[in-house]
Parts: structure tokens; C-alpha cells; sequence
């Protein structure tokens, strides 16, 4: 009998790897037909999101439309997605638009654009973000607008230019890329996280008003979105309990991941997906139902760090 179970298990295993391999690869394939001939405009498609999310996107036969302030590097991604491209399937060449959502002026115009050429819009993935770090009492109100207009007041003209033609065809998906700071704030990120904070709302509320017209919004936030090379470094347990606490909220996510998990979003149609690891998510139900606690671990991390001289 002892024999026989040990014989077993390696079959066990085996047969448990090959269903999930064999899940993968249908659940990989559904992703990309569920974008087949479909129009997806994709913002700042020159950041390392937008890349990544033009790559996945681009092979499941999307017709893509990539949205950017820098012409050389949207011509840029428009090489490189052609140059990988597999012959064997179906795919679409790339419209380029030039488009800074921090130019509110210009926001219509692009959506005319976009429209005159394609007709409709069937994904919108408002991708565009800018970061600021320092005391709020040091960033100025210009700062603090320009920060806004990037990050709130840019996506939700987008989408009010685009969200006509969805309701009138009754269909459509919008998909916010936020971040976990429209949830919870972290000290010297203020005009960032209020943005984040905004954009979250809007989006929520524009949820339940558009669902009567078959048009999905969703919302991926995940922790910070880290460059492709960089990866955290190993943990101190002898520190204080709020440079724990916040280094394991900072950790951040691989763009790749990001774009997989917006694609699963779209197919599956999701309507809110928070990636982070078991202490950022905890760090949100913490604000919720212990706010004193949370409010004092933060204050805590901010006295420590303003008692230690800046370097250089």
C-alpha cells in the first residue's frame, strides 16, 4: 500500500500540472480573442504600462490606438510592435496619437480623431499618470493643478468625449489604471495621492450610472508600478514597525503583471482588482476599521524620517 501511494503521488502531481498548463494556455487564448477587431486606445503608451499593455493587446488582435506626449517614442513602440509581430495571425498596424492629458485643450480633438477614424470605441484604458513627492506645504497650487489635470481632470475628459459613442452603441468597457493611493494616503505624496482619490470616485460613481446602457467600467490598482529592472530589496525585521509597514506598501509591481491583469480584466470583465501582497491589502482594511492605528503608524514613520538629515 505504501508503494502504490508513492508511485502515485509523482502521477498525482503530474496530472495537476499538465490541467494547469492546459488551463493557462485556454485561459491565454480566451484573453486574445476577446479583443480580436476590437478598438482599444490606450493612454501614455510610451510608459512601461502602456508598452506592455500595447504588446498584449497588439498580439490579441486589437485595434490599437496609442495615445502618448512624445512622437519619437510612439514611433518607437509602433516599430517594435511591428517587428514582433507574428505573420501567422491577424493583426492591426497601430494609430499613433499625440496626446498630453495634462493639455485639457486638447483632449477633444484627440477623441474626435480617434472617432473620425475608427467610428467607435470599444476599450477605453485610461493609463496616464504623474507623480510628485514632497511636504504638501512645499509643493505650489501650480504643481498641485498640474498634477490634477494629468491625473483627474485629462482621463475624465477622455472619457466624456468617448462615453457618447458607448452609450449610443450599447457597449464598451472603460478600464482606470489607478493606484492603491486612491484608497489610502502615504505622507509627501499628497497632490498625487487627492488625484488618485478623485479619479477612483468618479470612476465608482460613472460605474452605476452607465450600467444601464451595457457600458463596464473597471478599476486595476495596483501598489507602485516598478520599473522593469528594479526589484526590492530583502527585509529588515529589527525595524521600527512603520519602516516594515511602508516598505512592504511600496513594493512594487512588474508591468508585465499589470498588462496581464488588465487583459484578464477586459475578458473577464471586472469591475474592480487590487494587486498588491498581503500587507498593502491589509494596510487597507487597517484605514478602514482602525484608522487611529493607521494614522499613528503614519505619523509615527513621518517624525522618524524628519529627524534624520537629509543626505548631501
Amino acid at each position: 500500500m505504501g508503494v502504490t501511494a508513492v508511485l502515485m503521488l509523482p502521477l498525482l502531481l503530474l496530472g495537476i500540472s499538465g490541467l494547469l498548463f492546459i488551463y493557462q494556455e485556454v485561459s491565454r487564448l480566451w484573453s486574445k480573442s476577446a479583443v480580436q477587431n476590437k478598438v482599444v486606445v490606450i493612454t501614455d503608451a510610451i510608459s512601461g504600462l502602456g508598452k506592455e499593455c500595447a504588446r498584449v493587446f497588439h498580439t490579441g488582435g486589437a485595434r490599437l490606438v496609442l495615445c502618448g506626449k512624445n512622437w519619437e517614442r510612439l514611433e518607437m513602440l509602433y516599430d517594435a510592435l511591428i517587428s514582433v509581430a507574428d505573420p501567422s495571425k491577424q493583426t492591426f498596424t497601430p494609430k499613433l496619437v499625440l496626446l498630453d492629458l495634462s493639455d485639457i485643450s486638447c483632449v477633444q480633438d484627440v477623441a474626435k480623431e480617434v472617432l473620425d477614424c475608427y467610428g467607435c470605441v470599444d476599450i477605453l484604458i485610461n493609463n496616464a499618470s504623474v507623480k510628485v513627492k514632497g511636504p504638501a506645504h512645499k509643493i505650489s497650487l501650480e504643481l498641485d493643478k498640474k498634477i490634477m489635470d494629468a491625473n483627474y481632470f485629462g482621463p475624465i475628459t477622455l472619457t466624456k468625449a468617448l462615453l457618447p459613442n458607448m452609450i449610443s452603441r450599447r457597449t464598451g468597457q472603460i478600464v482606470l489604471v489607478n493606484n492603491i493611493q486612491g484608497k489610502l494616503g502615504i505622507p509627501f505624496r499628497t497632490a498625487y495621492a487627492a488625484s488618485k482619490h478623485a479619479a477612483l470616485g468618479f470612476f465608482d460613481c460613472l460605474r452605476a450610472e452607465v450600467e444601464e446602457y451595457d457600458v463596464l467600467v473597471s478599476t486595476v490598482s495596483p501598489t507602485f508600478i516598478r520599473s522593469y529592472h528594479v526589484y526590492p530589496g530583502h527585509g529588515n525585521w529589527e525595524a521600527s514597525i512603520w519602516k516594515f509597514f511602508f516598505r512592504k506598501l511600496t513594493y512594487g509591481v512588474h508591468p508585465v503583471d499589470v498588462a496581464e491583469e488588465v487583459m484578464r480584466t477586459v475578458r473577464r470583465k471586472k469591475q474592480e482588482v487590487f494587486m498588491a501582497n498581503p500587507i498593502p491589502k491589509a494596510a487597507v482594511y487597517i484605514r478602514t476599521f482602525f484608522p487611529e492605528f493607521f494614522f499613528a503608524v503614519v505619523a509615527c514613520g513621518v517624525r522618524e524620517k524628519l529627524s534624520v538629515p537629509e543626505e548631501g
